[in-house]
């Protein structure tokens, strides 16, 4: 049986459906730092965006100080009563203090900083990332890439056109046992995958409701706000709960969501747009008294590719249980022809023919992965931010498991979704022209109306 495994993880590995590795307002000099940069060679790193997920990209890339000479150089933040915390936490990690910056386009124009990691509101994702690629930084972008497909798109072609590696915050990309489940489904594993299952299961309380008010000293709110239409300072609108709020996030199946839609979408094999979406749900049990939240707590969405393939994906936001055998709240589940899959953080399970009889799993392939490790590791062998830093010294996109374009395919599906729900009704999508059939009401939504001076433009 050992001797089986290991043959079928060889074949898996050398399989040839497997995974594939894959003039601005900021003067920068023509001539690429990726050409002169070393192996031994510092990379500068500044963070943007140091709440909750950003606190821990900065005590991430400070603990590589050693190991791969990066160096935090400045924390940038519009919330300056984060800034003793952040400063004490980096200079314990990497022996140096960091300097502080409350303006991310002065970050952009120190010519010492070689790469920058935004941790933002979605709303800053992608006009962030466009700038710092005009000023010839390479940047980690946080999940989703963007706050709306129209920009989103622009953030390719800004990277493609300034020739900047720009890694999207999709850490499964770089976990290995997800990559041996994604090279199992892709070797036909469990038969043709016809459907795929995105579970986003994580109750939330009301986070309650506040009057208007002054924002707190030391928070740069019209900074804050940036690409966001104007409105007043309310505390339940800003520090993470701007998760809930359409002009800043796109609710849970946009900000867990996006994590599992991509695996969804990596297991299908679909580089590609899906023709159908349609999405439902609603914010139960609280009312507006209770909360301010206007996206959904309760959602389902359905997406089909053009040959006929399906992928669901489903947020609940209440008291619920867990669904398949390991009791999945946040992962996925894989159909195929020929058997099934369930994927929760790295482990995974098969389960083969009409008798659910248990096929390779990661527990059972452990033992035959020796051979293996070098193919399906990402480049950097740490991780998905050591992966970003081995693509910041070789300066090739390929070398990123999560490229902007392989990132931006998977941010739009709920982004789709989330039209679809808005609207109240099933949409049709042109993924060559990526735009709706015929929708006029849905087109508006695939982009907002920016407030200047905070403008992606068409021109990047």
């Amino acid at each position: 049986m050992k001797d089986n495994r290991r043959t079928f993880i060889k074949k898996a590995a050398l399989g040839t459906t497997g995974i594939t590795l894959g003039a601005s307002s900021f003067a920068f000099s023509a001539k690429s730092y990726n050409s002169i940069l070393g192996a031994n060679d510092r990379i500068n790193m500044c963070v943007i965006g140091t709440r909750g997920q950003g606190f821990g990209h900065l005590k991430r890339w400070a603990s590589m100080a050693e190991s791969e000479n990066v160096h935090v150089k400045t924390i940038c933040d519009v919330d300056e009563n984060l800034w003793a915390e952040r400063v004490t936490a980096v200079e314990e990690i990497q022996g140096k203090k960091p300097g502080t910056e409350v303006d991310m386009r002065k970050v952009f124009d120190d010519k010492d900083i070689h790469a920058v990691s935004i941790a933002t509101p979605n709303h800053w994702h992608a006009l962030a990332t466009i700038w710092a690629v005009q000023a010839g930084k390479d940047v980690y972008v946080e999940k989703p890439c963007s706050h709306n497909v129209f920009e989103g798109r622009k953030m390719i072609d800004a990277a493609r056109k300034y020739n900047r590696v720009v890694q999207v915050g999709f850490q499964n990309r770089s976990i290995e046992n997800v990559r041996k489940a994604m090279q199992f489904l892709h070797n036909g594993g469990i038969g043709d995958v016809y459907m795929a299952k995105g579970l986003c299961y994580k109750p939330r309380d009301s986070f309650g409701i506040a009057a208007n008010s002054e924002p707190p000293q030391g928070f740069h709110y019209d900074l804050w706000l940036g690409p966001a239409p104007m409105r007043p300072y309310n505390e339940k609108k800003s520090h993470y709960n701007w998760h809930w709020h359409w002009d800043t996030g796109n609710g849970d199946i946009g900000n867990q969501g996006p994590h599992q839609f991509d695996v969804a979408r990596w297991g299908m094999n679909k580089n590609e747009h899906p023709v159908k979406v349609s999405s439902s749900g609603g914010y139960y049990k609280y009312t507006k008294e209770q909360c301010s939240q206007e996206t959904a707590n309760t959602q389902t969405a359905v997406l089909e590719y053009a040959d006929g393939k399906i992928l669901q994906f489903e947020v609940r936001g209440l008291s619920t249980g867990g669904e398949a055998p390991m009791g999945i709240k946040i992962g996925n589940l894989f159909y195929g022809t020929e058997g099934w899959m369930e994927v929760d953080g790295g482990n995974w399970k098969t389960y083969m023919g009409p008798n659910n009889e248990p096929g390779p799993s990661s527990e059972s392939q452990g033992e035959a992965t020796d051979q293996v490790v070098d193919y399906l590791a990402a480049p950097g062998g740490g991780g998905h931010y050591s992966n970003f830093i081995a693509a910041v010294r070789s300066g090739n996109k390929s070398d990123l498991t999560c490229d902007i374009e392989e990132g931006y395919h998977s941010t739009v599906l709920p982004l789709l979704s989330n039209i679809s729900y808005r609207l109240g009704r099933n949409l049709e999508f042109d993924g060559k022209k990526e735009k709706f059939v015929k929708d006029a009401e849905a087109d508006k939504m695939l982009s907002r109306e920016y407030r200047k001076p905070y403008v992606v433009e068409n021109n990047v």
